[in-house]
């Protein structure tokens, strides 16, 4: 899912070659992400869209051989001047009369180009590990091999080549992307560009290297002379595709700024997306003019209020329960903290109703909860790949953060899963403002067994680079918070050659014990409140917050009626949750389906059953009220498969099920057993929230 959507698209075409674009945002001035070779289309600028978008307005295309465009079947089709028009006749389609252009590689070249052509129409060149041939001598490993000739090695370079091409596509593909990402834990910009050069053929990328380009490097020289506008060019210093060197040349000949990434490669607005869209804003800010009566307010420290932003994930209502009741125990503590909530749907409902301040900016958060949704089948969810999968949307989340804590002033940041708040703070460990205190109730990436030997390899590979960012930043966390104890841990390793999970963790977390959010009440007096008449058999059935759950929901509907034959004072309390339109659930006389329940802890805690997936804090409550209750871990979720499960089997509670060997029979069964049954859990400390606060206070 992506985490920007444009708002509108198109084609131009010319000579009969039609080619795509879009627009987003709707600011000044208007930034042009250039295509670059036609290995790879637009998407590579993933990462800068939504940025970008909600401070100018945007325009991308699909650069002729890849993407939406189309591919033509001659070289010279693919010549420079051929995609400057095309960049021309973008800038027309979309009635831009000026642009600040940006490029990576050959798209550097590209802005260089139409930044001496079309000077009219250039305000500014921003160009990523330019590509330009002659300004400096290419790495010497890429000039041994002939890319005509049929050659007796395919060891390194060798694979560039055109038969290789024909015969091995693939392989030169992922051997070119890895060249692209020499970054350590680049698994999955690799695993994108991979897959965007597979959307080519060998045919078109064959053609792109026979079209006519520059002949000289005084012809070279010339056009980057000729370029008047400012320039600004970003370079790797570890780029293996194009030397250091050829940046640093192209900004000495265009007057522009150089600005060096020390260790970085050649794609560095796939690898450092931050730093690149800070660097983008700042000099497209730079070419505005400067406005007059503008007005700004500084409060000097000692009369501030005294703040915190709080995050909160999405994914799971869990979250924000137990985020509610920290944030109440922080007040106690401080009466006259503030909190601001950075939140999305459908945490938002819930803090709303508690009468909870969400911050303004929270609208421009990309939705995690729809994407999970888009990765979801029935009653399957391969979180870590989900995860993996938000990249751009996790990066598009932590950019409104970083705009938010760079111009409020807060003394305290709290992140409770917020995944994106945390890796690229450790990525970009100067953005850190604030004092800020990260939260989990499960720590590492564990492989799913249907993933086999490279899913092990991946969830390792990002387990180390946790392990590597916290070992060279220990202090960027103020406080690490574990929601639960020692024994709640799963006995398991990072993967291998790396540390034992548990051990690592005891080392680097404090521990706030369980966090229920509210006090287990007596059933007999919760039921009363709720209305409940003492001779129902009540089975509560919910699923959280996303619409994941659906599957499962529909699954012990049907079983309904079977189990009310063999309990006829049954009734079933189904919540759909906010994602889920109870309308479109089935019905049945004694069954009553809802929306979005307030407070659900309270049925939770009276109800005689509960019917759940395998989400961590819904059956943590369960276990707190020491109620029966039936779990459905999702298929391939490996936090419910494997944190969760770990610590329900600790404490002696529920009846694991799997869904897919669950017809109706066997789960009407399984509710007309386990309903109203005693219970023989292990207690739940009821102070989880108090010790977190206690823990969180000190840095406020």
């Amino acid at each position: 899912m992506r985490a920007c959507q444009p708002g509108a698209d198109g084609y131009v075409e010319r000579d009969g070659v039609k080619v795509h674009y879009e627009l987003f945002g709707a600011g000044e001035p208007t930034v042009l992400l250039l295509p670059t070779w036609s290995i790879i289309h637009s998407q590579h600028w993933k990462m800068q869209i939504p940025y970008l978008a909600r401070h100018c307005r945007v325009v991308t295309f699909d650069g002729r051989g890849n993407g939406r465009s189309d591919r033509p079947a001659t070289a010279e089709a693919y010549a420079d001047d051929q995609f400057v028009a095309d960049a021309v006749a973008v800038l027309d389609a979309t009635t831009t009369g000026r642009a600040v252009v940006a490029g990576l590689s050959d798209g550097g070249l590209l802005a260089v180009e139409l930044a001496a052509a079309h000077p009219e129409r250039v305000l500014g060149a921003v160009l990523l590990g330019p590509s330009i041939p002659f300004i400096a001598p290419p790495h010497p490993e890429q000039a041994v091999h002939s890319f005509d000739e049929v050659l007796d090695t395919d060891e390194g370079w060798a694979k560039y080549n055109q038969h290789y091409w024909r015969e091995h596509y693939r392989d030169f593909v992922e051997f070119f992307m890895r060249r692209v990402l020499t970054e350590p834990h680049s698994t999955k910009q690799i695993e994108d560009m991979v897959g965007w050069g597979l959307e080519t053929d060998p045919e078109t990328l064959i053609l792109t290297e026979q079209a006519p380009g520059l002949s000289s490097q005084e012809e070279a020289e010339g056009i980057l002379r000729r370029v008047r506008c400012p320039v600004l060019v970003v370079h790797g210093d570890q780029d293996a595709i194009e030397p250091h060197a050829t940046g640093a040349a192209v900004a000495e000949l265009t007057g522009g700024e150089l600005v060096t990434i020390e260790g970085g490669g050649h794609a560095s607005q796939a690898r450092d997306p931050v730093q690149v869209n800070l660097l983008i804003r700042r000099f497209v800010e730079s070419l505005a003019p400067r406005r007059s009566g503008s007005v700004r307010t500084w409060t000097r420290a000692r009369n501030r209020r005294r703040r915190v932003l709080y995050l909160s994930s999405p994914i799971g209502l869990g979250h924000a329960r137990r985020d509610l009741a920290i944030a109440r125990e922080l007040r106690a503590l401080h009466p006259d903290l503030e909190v601001d909530w950075l939140a999305q749907d459908p945490v938002t409902t819930v803090l709303e109703a508690e009468g909870e301040r969400v911050h303004p900016a929270s609208a421009e958060l990309a939705n995690e909860s729809a994407h999970i949704e888009s990765e979801a089948a029935e009653h399957d969810l391969h979180a870590f790949q989900a995860i993996r999968r938000m990249d751009e949307i996790l990066l598009a989340n932590f950019m409104v953060f970083h705009d938010l804590v760079r111009d409020g002033a807060y003394d305290l940041v709290v992140g409770d899963e917020a995944w994106d708040i945390d890796y690229f703070l450790h990525e970009n460990p100067e953005q850190k403002r604030t004092a800020y205190v990260w939260m989990t109730d499960f720590v590492g990436w564990l492989p799913m067994p249907d993933g086999g030997d490279h899913e092990a390899f991946l969830t390792t590979d990002y387990n180390a680079e946790m392990i590597e960012h916290i070992a060279r930043y220990p202090r960027l966390r103020d406080r690490a918070i574990f929601v639960g104890d020692p024994d709640d841990i799963v006995p398991d390793r990072f993967g291998p050659d790396l540390p034992a999970i548990r051990q690592w963790t005891e080392t680097h977390y404090d521990f706030a014990g369980y966090v229920t959010g509210f006090d287990p009440a007596d059933p007999r007096a919760l039921r009363a409140e709720l209305g409940w008449r003492p001779e129902e058999r009540v089975c509560l059935v919910t699923v959280g917050g996303s619409g994941v759950g659906e599957a499962l929901l529909r699954k012990v509907i049907a079983a309904y009626p079977l189990a009310k034959r063999a309990v006829p004072e049954l009734r079933m309390l189904v919540v759909a949750g906010p994602r889920i339109d109870p309308a479109s659930l089935p019905r049945h006389d004694g069954l009553e389906v809802h929306a979005f329940v307030p407070r659900l802890y309270r049925q939770l805690g009276a109800c005689d059953l509960a019917v759940v997936q395998g989400g961590l804090t819904t059956c943590m409550e369960l276990v707190a009220s020491r109620r029966p209750f039936l779990y459905f871990p999702l298929r391939n979720h490996f936090e419910q498969n494997f944190h969760v499960a770990h610590r329900l089997d600790r404490h002696r509670a529920g009846r694991r099920m799997d869904y897919a060997a669950s017809d109706p029979d066997l789960i009407a069964d399984a509710i007309a057993t386990g309903i109203g049954r005693a219970v023989d859990y292990r207690p739940v400390g009821t102070d989880g929230a108090a010790r977190a606060a206690s823990l969180i206070a000190e840095l406020v």
